[in-house]
């Protein structure tokens, strides 16, 4: 068996020596090719890090902390398997901590009950909730980062959260993994917060305990460094991020390529930071040291808009009435409690927003030309960035959107006709006849160009805010 894997791994190989890496060939494929080749590129790609996987986790097992000196990473002078791994392949660090960890989930799934014949103990399967998760990562199907993510992500069982649980909540997640009708599935990062989504919408005491940890993890140090400079580190809890954040965005994101203004005075001001010869790193520390010194009013050549930010959070109905649920800031990944909702809401600093069932936020609406910031700050919540679905633009990078154009279609300036799309979207969807419609299900539908897509199927688009997320399972549960 073993001299079969060696032969298989040479002709594997053998088969990849002969692919041609002259950069002349790859110049003269047409655009089908190239994609397809990027196709193949990926799946082969896979199939690669399922084998590197299963040579990691081997590793890992023969170098049992049981085995002491004997464990094949000491034999060689390492002192862990992830070490050994990055110094014989010279992978980073990350990658080879991967490996080791999908590697082991992966043996343990396919070796549940035997005897190791290298420790002597019966083999059990220590994750059991992601035996869906081991066997995509084995046949090369899930890539063992979008393993890893899914493992991270949802963490282990707990009193409040049972093995049952977890292990739908894993395969849900290998679905948004692989994709469906051709489309992509959801890459490594994105991954990661769609599992730290669901975990916590298993567990709502857990992001209770979360928080409470994150608020005591906070601080800020300050160093002086050899060199004459100093550094400072501050650790932010989200609480403290969310106007930190906005700030940093208001002072950078022209830079960046943020949003586009109407207003003829913001659009000076952006312009003006846009012309600025600084860094967009140079740009938030001065930024910030006028905001230290002056206060909030700092010069409008640092600054989009004035005065203090202000904190969005948005919540169901559901959950302000029975003190029970999810409650998420905007621009941050992990959702909060309540509580944070109902301590910001007696200091006057915040904008909350609630949503009925049909995730229409209440109160709202003006019939108009431009979107209020008010309304904005609503369409950011609910959306939580840029609505494409392959687009990670946060909501201060983006502008918000007529579904039906305000001229063309004489389309209202209404929150169910609006959505977030950042500069390069936004641009795209006026100038190339990309449109979106809204059904009486309240779903937002994409269609393409025949230029992108001869058949023109339409693409649904997920609203990206947390809020959205907790409205579905709130009309599931009824």
């Amino acid at each position: 068996m073993t001299s079969a894997l060696l032969s298989d791994f040479d002709a594997a190989t053998a088969a990849l020596d002969r692919v041609s890496v002259d950069a002349t060939q790859f110049r003269a494929l047409d655009e089908p090719s190239l994609l397809e080749l990027n196709a193949r590129w990926a799946d082969a790609n896979r199939k690669l890090g399922a084998v590197g996987a299963l040579i990691a986790g081997e590793v890992a097992r023969r170098s049992a902390p049981e085995l002491g000196s004997q464990g094949l990473a000491r034999r060689s002078g390492l002192r862990t398997p992830e070490q050994f791994i990055k110094v014989t392949t010279g992978v980073p660090a990350q990658q080879a901590g991967t490996a080791v960890k999908v590697g082991t989930m992966v043996l343990e799934a396919a070796n549940d009950g035997l005897v190791d014949s290298w420790t002597g103990e019966i083999s059990a399967a220590g994750q059991p909730w992601l035996a869906v998760v081991a066997k995509l990562a084995q046949s090369g199907r899930l890539s063992p980062a979008a393993a890893a993510s899914i493992a991270h992500g949802l963490g282990t069982p707990s009193g409040a959260v049972s093995i049952d649980q977890l292990t739908f909540a894993a395969s849900a997640l290998c679905d948004e993994a692989l994709g469906v009708d051709g489309r992509p599935g959801l890459d490594a990062d994105r991954l990661f917060s769609r599992a730290r989504q669901l975990r916590d919408e298993l567990d709502l005491d857990g992001v209770k305990l979360r928080e409470a940890e994150q608020r005591e993890q906070r601080g800020m140090r300050f160093f002086d460094l050899p060199t004459g400079m100093s550094r400072l580190i501050w650790d932010l809890d989200p609480e403290t991020a969310a106007p930190i954040k906005q700030l940093f965005d208001r002072a950078t994101s022209p830079k960046l390529g943020g949003v586009r203004f109407v207003d003829p005075k913001q659009a000076a001001v952006s312009k003006s930071i846009l012309d600025d010869v600084r860094t967009p790193a140079q740009l938030a520390s001065d930024a910030f040291l006028q905001l230290l010194m002056q206060g909030a009013d700092a010069p409008t050549n640092f600054l989009l808009g004035s005065g203090a930010p202000v904190i969005k959070i948005a919540a169901t109905r559901s959950t302000v009435d029975t003190r029970r649920g999810l409650v998420h800031i905007e621009g941050r990944r992990d959702a909060v409690t309540i509580d944070l909702l109902e301590r910001h809401s007696c200091n006057g600093i915040e904008e909350s927003t609630n949503f009925d069932q049909n995730g229409i936020p209440l109160d709202m609406g003006r019939d108009q030309r431009l979107f209020t910031r008010r309304q904005k700050g609503v369409l950011a919540l609910k959306w939580g960035g840029c609505a494409c679905p392959d687009c990670d633009r946060p909501p201060s990078w983006t502008e918000a959107h007529h579904i039906k154009f305000y001229q063309r279609d004489e389309g209202k300036t209404d929150i169910a006709d609006g959505i977030l799309l950042c500069k390069y979207h936004h641009l795209l969807f006026h100038n190339f006849g990309w449109e979106i419609e809204r059904n009486d299900a309240g779903q937002y539908w994409l269609t393409p160009p025949p230029t992108a897509d001869p058949e023109q199927k339409p693409i649904l688009l997920q609203p990206k805010g947390g809020v959205m997320r907790d409205l579905e399972r709130e009309r599931a549960a009824v």
